[in-house]
This record gives C-alpha cells, structure tokens and sequence, in this order.
C-alpha cells in the first residue's frame, strides 16, 4: 500500500487526531492540553469538595486498616500506613509541579492582559489629548469669529458715519 505524502497543500488544514488532541505524527500531547489539564487540576484541588473528599477517603482508609480483622486489612497500621503514605507523597509529588505549571500559565494570561490595558490607556491617552486640542481649536475659532463679529458691527457703523457725513457735506 503506498504511503499518503507528507506534503500537504497550505489550503488543507493539518488534522488533528487522538484522544488528547495529537497531531497525526506526534508522540506527546501539545503543551497547551497538557497545560489545560494542568489548570484542571488545580482548580480540582483548590476546592472544598477535594479536601473533604481527601480527608474522608484517609479517615475510612485508616478506619478500615485500624478496626477491620488482620486478614482483610491490606495497609495495617503495624507498617505505619504505608501504602497510604505512599500513595500521599505520590500524589503530593505529581500536584506541585501541575499547580506550579497552572500558576505560571495564568502569569503569563496576566502579563498579555497588563499589556493590553497599557495600549489602551495610551491609545485612551492619544485620543484625550486630541479631543483636548480640538476643544481648543473650537474656542480660539469661536473667539476669532465673535471678535470679527464685533469688527464688523464697528465697520458698519464706521461706514453708516461716513456715508451720513458724505451726504451732508453733498452739494446736491
């Protein structure tokens, strides 16, 4: 059976396959889903709901190890718990560096939206500053154009003054 090309044209989309949303050639999940998860997780294990959940598995954990017959009891407290303390630091070790990564994921959400604030506030800025020199340039228009109002109003009455003493010095 021949093999499908590699080469794709740039008017086909790159399909995506999988269950975690791999590429058609790639081994490991992109970082972005791996980095969704790793925020998943973290919400999961910032609620009440887990740490309740949490305490209630380790209370019937120890219950059932503690007061069950020695037969049936697979971690006994002889041994210290441990396979519960196992299976604590197992998870402790794996929820640090997910949280760590969810922390870092929301770092770098905040710093573009601090970017984005800074632009708009310059861009807020740039346009205050505009409307406030055109606000001005209405005033000064509006102050040359009352005073030529005002001129005018004299000329005329200038020009009426004249007109009345041309008519009067008029040999007619």
């Amino acid at each position: 059976m021949a093999k499908r090309s590699a080469r794709r044209g740039l008017d086909a989309p790159l399909g995506r396959s999988g269950m975690l949303g791999r590429g058609s050639g790639s081994a490991l999940p992109s970082s972005d889903t791996f980095g969704r998860f790793s925020e998943a997780f973290a919400r999961a294990m910032g609620t009440s709901g887990f740490l309740i959940g949490m305490s209630v598995f380790v209370v019937i954990w120890l219950w059932w190890n503690i007061s069950m017959p020695r037969a049936w009891q697979f971690d006994p407290a002889a041994t210290n718990f441990t396979l519960l303390t196992l299976i604590l630091s197992l998870q402790a070790s794996y929820a640090a560096p997910l949280i760590l990564l969810a922390q870092n994921r929301q770092d770098d959400r905040d710093r573009v939206q601090i970017e984005q604030d800074r632009q708009r506030a310059e861009r807020n800025l740039a346009d205050t500053e505009y409307l406030a020199r055109e606000i001005v340039a209405l005033r000064m228009a509006l102050e040359e154009r009352a005073s030529q109002g005002i001129t005018r109003e004299v000329l005329r009455a200038e020009l009426r003054a004249m007109l009345a003493e041309l008519r009067d010095e008029d040999p007619v």
